[in-house]
């Protein structure tokens, strides 16, 4: 799936995990009982020994935060290498755990493939190390992505993407439209809008890339997966609520007044800056994305909350989010955990990465810190989106899972699901498609499904 490479290098969502690779078993020192606390006295051996460490990341600049740790410990070198984004980077990554050589010290790793990492037991499980004790800085859910059923810590979370809504205040305006409180006023602005000016729909559904599907799910408290470890796997695509998902949109989309272009394509960028859509249902790594992409709008645009499934709820999902996780054959893993707890934890490294990089931040600290929440950007008339973004963060459910197959179920439901957004066909024989085909494809691998 295609998804904003350009200003957002930590979003992406594209997953090359094969779990057909046979797991390394990793060095003594990098196999550390998770029972066994590292001493204090240990870890300040270790991070005043010279060491060298390798960090692969996709974030841009991201040097000028390794900076600080390396100011900190200077005993202690990282080696930042940008090993590509989405596939390539998770493709180099599995390679090098097979070959036996060449993995790095610490990697970044999206929320959706930590489950496929820890099932080939590639990373390290950082409580030893004092990771447990990070839990409070960070907003729950998060933690609740990176955490295993038997309290292991897997990564450090680096950013995220709760979702909202980004629409045009002007074409609001115009057609006497109120940004709406619940998907049904979305469902009756987005027909009352296509009918005053079919040139115009109220927001675009793209049929190219699962990842605001399956943000929408998160909302609505579907549970498309559950996993916990091991080799059972649940898999409920077409439930319920996402039956409900599919028959709202598939409605929308075959009465015309929503439009499926596929996204982060020239067509699609030609919409955002032509007025075709009055709305993006994205995340909080969006308003910066948008106000680069369609610079020509700029001061049209607000920001609000998702609608919701029920008046005066207030719910959101997640589209995005990145971590800093050590991969298991690291022969320095003191310096590797304390590095992956530095860039992430650390102040004046969060407030950086949220304000340099514009990575929407994870911990509650930079979420509170007024030089972040109090930004007013004229391309959205002076609003202070990221304070609004700040409030959602802290409405998305703690409960979803991802599957250790993502990569292939976001394949199978461009070609089932999203196809039939393109279509105008069934989506709801489309998602039994996708239970039917992630099913069996779980089955191959070896997974017992539930």
């Amino acid at each position: 799936m295609q998804l904003p490479r350009r200003a957002v290098r930590w979003l992406a969502l594209g997953m090359a995990a094969t779990l057909g690779l046979t797991a390394c078993s990793g060095s003594d020192e990098g196999s550390t009982d998770a029972s066994a606390t590292v001493s204090q006295a240990d870890i300040d051996k270790a991070m005043q020994t010279p060491t060298e460490l390798t960090f692969w990341t996709w974030v841009p600049d991201i040097q000028k935060e390794v900076a600080l740790f390396q100011r900190k410990y200077p005993a202690i070198k990282v080696n930042v290498v940008n090993a590509g984004q989405g596939q390539p980077h998770y493709q180099k990554l599995r390679t090098a755990l097979t070959a036996g050589s060449g993995a790095p010290d610490v990697a970044q790793l999206e929320f959706q493939n930590i489950p496929t990492f820890t099932l080939t037991k590639d990373l390290l499980d950082l409580r030893p190390y004092g990771a447990a004790a990070l839990k409070d800085r960070f907003v729950d859910w998060t933690w609740g992505q990176v955490t295993g059923q038997d309290g292991q810590v897997w990564a450090i979370p680096q950013d995220t993407g709760p979702m909202g809504m980004l629409y045009r205040q002007d074409i609001f305006d115009k057609h006497g439209i109120t940004p709406p409180k619940t998907w049904a006023e979305f469902a009756d602005a987005a027909r009352k809008l296509h009918a005053a000016d079919p040139k115009v729909y109220l927001t675009n559904l793209a049929a190219n890339g699962s990842g605001v599907w399956m943000g929408l799910a998160w909302q609505a408290g579907a549970k498309p997966f559950e996993y916990s470890g091991g080799e059972e796997v649940g898999v409920s695509v077409n439930n319920e609520t996402s039956q409900k998902l599919a028959d709202y949109w598939s409605g929308l989309v075959k009465d015309g007044v929503v439009s499926t272009d596929p996204d982060f394509t020239d067509q699609w960028y030609q919409g955002l800056n032509q007025g075709k859509y009055a709305t993006w249902l994205t995340a909080a790594w969006g308003p910066l994305f948008l106000s680069a992409s369609a610079k020509d709008t700029s001061g049209k645009w607000r920001a609000a909350p998702l609608p919701q499934w029920n008046a005066g709820e207030n719910k959101a999902g997640n589209w995005g989010g990145s971590t800093s996780a050590v991969i298991k054959t690291t022969k320095n893993p003191i310096a590797s955990a304390k590095f992956a707890e530095f860039l992430n934890t650390d102040a004046e490294s969060t407030l950086m990465l949220a304000t340099q990089q514009f990575l929407f931040p994870p911990t509650k600290s930079t979420l509170t810190n007024p030089t972040f929440v109090g930004q007013k950007p004229e391309f959205y008339g002076g609003q202070q989106v990221n304070e609004l973004f700040v409030q959602i963060s802290g409405t998305v459910p703690t409960e979803f899972q991802w599957p250790p197959f993502m990569d292939q179920a976001s394949n199978d439901w461009n070609e089932t699901v999203g196809k039939s957004f393109a279509d105008k066909s069934d989506t709801g024989v489309a998602l039994d498609q996708w239970q039917e085909r992630v099913t069996s494809y779980a089955k191959s691998q070896g997974f017992t499904v539930k």
